[in-house]
C-alpha cells in the first residue's frame, strides 16, 4: 500500500511530461455527483470537488497543508486586520470574459449571502478593490485564518451571472435544492468546462482551451464522470477497466485493490478525528481525571486501527493531525492496561462501575464495531458498558440530548485549523457564543477557553502555535476525551493514471494537474 508523504512539485512532474504530453480521457467514478453547479449553494465535499474542476480558488491547500497561489499570485498582511492579494492578470472565464478584482468582490458579496458559507465568512468585514488586479480582505479584528478562508473563494464571472433567466429570475440567485440559473450553468476559470450533465447518471467535461495555468502538467482533455453509489460496483468497475479512477475506496477492498497488478492504491492519513466524550456532568466518577486517564489507557486504539480498521486509520493521542498548527509530535497513543488498572485503584474505583454508551452505526467507518471493541476493553478495568448503537438519523438527536455517559463523535475542521476542534468539542459549553456546542462530555478548563479565544486573534504564527499546542497538552494531561484515530483517505486508479501528486487530505483531487501516462 502506497503511503503518500509529500507533494511532487510541478517542476519534478515536468521531467516526465514529455513522455506523457498526449491528450487523454479520464473515466472516473465517485459515490455521488454534486447536486448543483453553484459553488455557493451547498457547503459539501462534492461541491468543493467540483469547484476545483470548473472554478479556481484564490489559494489552495497543498499536500503539506500549506497554501499554493492560484488566482491570487501573491499576498501580504499590511496591517492587523488587512491582507492584500495580488491577482493574476489575463485570466479568462469560460465565457471569454476577463477576471478582475470586480469579479472577486462580487463573489465575496455573494458568499456572505449564502446560508451555508456565511458562517465561515463571519469574521470578514469587507473585500475592497484597490485596483483592477489587487484586493484587500479586511477582517473585523485581527484574524489568523484569512488564507484558510480564501481557499473557499472561487471567483465567479459577474457578467455571466448578471441579469435574468428566461423565467424572469435573477441569474445570481442562490436557491438551495432549487432550479436556479447558477445551479445549472457555470462560468469559472477552472481547467474544465461541463459539456453535458445528466444528474445522477453522467457528467462530461472538456478541458478549457484558454486555461490560464499553462505550467500545469495535466494532460487530461476529457473527463467522463459516472456516480456509482454502491461500493462493490464502484470497485468492480475499476478492476474490470470500465473506469480509471475511483473514490472513496471502501476499507474492505483495500487489500484487493492493492494486490491487483493493474491498479494503484494511494492512501493518506486523514484529518477527521474519531473520539469518545466522557460526560463529567452526568457521572461523578468521570469528574476524576484519574478515571478518565484510566479509560484512555485501557483503550488500545492502535489495535483498533490494525484489526478493526484494517490499517485504514492513524492512531491518535490528540485532536490535531500532523500538519495542523497545534499538532504536538510528543503526544503518543498510551495504551497500558496495567497502568489503567492502577489508576482505577488510585481513584478508588478498583471494583469499577457501570456506564451507558451510545454510538452511530452508519456515520463513521466501522463505528459500531469500534464501540463494541471499546466496551470490551473497558470491561478489563471493571467498567461495564451498556452500549447502544443506532443509525445516524436517530443518533444525533440523542447526542444533542447528552443521552449517555459516553458518546462517540468524529470531527473534521472546516478551516483545517486546530482551534476549530477545541471551539466545538472541548471549550466550556456556552449557548450564547456557541462554544462547546458538541462537547457532550461537559469538559471545562478555564485555561483552554482562554487560549482558544486568544488564538482567534493572534496573527503571529509562532505565538499561535505555542497556544494551540498548550491546549493539546492540557487536554492530553486531563484526558478530556478519548482519542481513537484519524480516518485515513484512499483513492485508486489503474496503472498509468498518476493520482498520487493530485490527491490531498481535503479530498479535492486537483484533476487539472492529472497526468495519464
Amino acid at each position: 500500500m502506497k503511503k503518500l508523504l509529500k507533494l511532487i512539485t510541478f517542476s519534478v512532474v515536468g521531467m516526465v511530461i514529455g513522455a506523457a504530453a498526449h491528450a487523454a480521457t479520464l473515466k472516473m467514478a465517485y459515490d455521488a455527483d454534486p447536486v448543483s453547479l453553484d459553488p455557493h449553494e451547498q457547503l459539501s465535499g462534492g461541491t468543493l470537488q467540483l469547484s476545483h474542476m470548473i472554478f479556481d480558488p484564490l489559494v489552495r491547500w497543498n499536500q503539506e497543508l500549506g497554501f499554493d497561489p492560484r488566482l491570487a499570485e501573491s499576498w501580504e498582511r499590511i496591517d492587523d486586520n488587512t491582507v492584500r492579494f495580488k491577482l493574476r492578470e489575463g485570466v479568462k472565464f469560460h465565457s471569454g470574459n476577463e477576471m478582475t478584482a470586480l469579479d472577486v468582490s462580487w463573489t465575496f458579496d455573494r458568499l456572505k449571502k449564502s446560508p451555508d458559507f456565511r458562517g465561515i465568512f463571519a469574521p470578514f468585514e469587507a473585500l475592497n478593490v484597490v485596483d483592477k488586479y489587487t484586493i484587500d480582505i479586511v477582517t473585523k479584528e485581527p484574524y489568523p485564518l484569512v488564507l484558510h478562508t480564501a481557499t473557499y473563494i472561487f471567483p465567479m464571472d459577474r457578467k455571466f451571472y448578471d441579469g435574468y433567466d428566461e423565467n424572469g429570475k435573477a441569474k445570481d440567485a442562490i436557491v438551495k435544492h432549487g432550479d436556479a440559473f447558477a445551479s445549472t450553468n457555470a462560468s469559472g476559470t477552472g481547467p474544465f468546462i461541463i459539456t453535458s450533465r445528466e444528474q445522477g447518471v453522467k457528467v462530461e467535461f472538456d478541458r478549457f482551451k484558454d486555461y490560464w495555468d499553462t505550467e500545469s502538467p495535466g494532460n487530461v482533455d476529457k473527463i467522463v464522470f459516472t456516480p456509482i453509489k454502491e461500493d462493490p460496483t464502484r470497485v468492480a468497475a475499476l478492476l474490470s477497466g470500465d473506469v480509471d479512477f475511483i473514490a472513496p475506496v471502501p476499507p474492505a477492498d483495500l487489500d484487493r485493490i492493492d494486490k491487483d497488478p493493474n491498479t494503484e492504491l494511494v492512501t493518506m492519513s486523514g484529518t477527521r478525528i474519531i473520539t469518545f466524550q466522557m460526560n463529567q456532568e452526568r457521572r461523578e466518577e468521570l469528574k476524576n481525571p484519574k478515571v478518565r486517564q484510566a479509560i484512555v489507557h485501557a483503550i488500545n486504539n492502535e489495535g483498533i486501527v490494525e484489526k478493526i480498521m484494517r490499517g485504514f486509520g492513524t492512531a491518535a493521542a490528540q485532536q490535531s493531525p500532523k500538519g495542523y498548527l497545534g499538532y504536538d509530535e510528543n503526544l503518543k497513543p498510551r495504551y497500558d492496561l496495567e497502568k489503567a488498572k492502577a489508576l482505577m485503584k488510585e481513584a478508588g474505583y478498583a471494583d469499577g462501575f457501570t456506564i451507558t454508551m451510545m454510538a452511530p452505526n452508519n456515520r463513521y467507518v466501522n463505528d459500531d464495531k469500534i464501540a463494541e471493541a471499546v466496551a470490551s476493553m473497558l470491561a478489563k478495568i471493571n467498567i461495564k458498558v451498556d452500549l447502544k448503537t443506532m443509525p445516524k438519523a436517530q443518533y444525533w438527536p440523542k447526542f444533542d440530548e447528552r443521552a449517555a455517559d459516553v458518546m462517540m463523535i468524529g470531527w473534521h475542521s472546516d478551516t483545517e485549523d486546530s482551534s476549530n476542534f477545541t471551539e466545538f468539542l472541548a471549550m466550556t459549553p456556552d449557548a450564547e457564543t456557541g462554544y462547546g456546542q458538541y462537547n457532550s462530555g461537559n469538559y471545562s478548563n478555564a485555561r483552554v477557553d482562554e487560549l482558544i479565544v486568544a488564538s482567534q486573534s493572534e496573527t503571529d504564527e509562532a505565538k499561535r502555535k505555542a497556544m494551540l499546542q498548550e491546549v493539546e497538552q492540557i487536554l492530553h494531561e486531563e484526558a478530556a476525551f478519548v482519542p481513537l484515530h484519524w480516518q485515513d483517505r484512499a483513492w485508486a486508479a489503474r496503472k498509468g493514471v498518476d493520482i498520487a501528486p493530485i490527491v490531498n487530505v481535503m479530498n479535492f483531487p486537483y484533476l487539472g494537474d492529472l497526468v495519464i501516462k
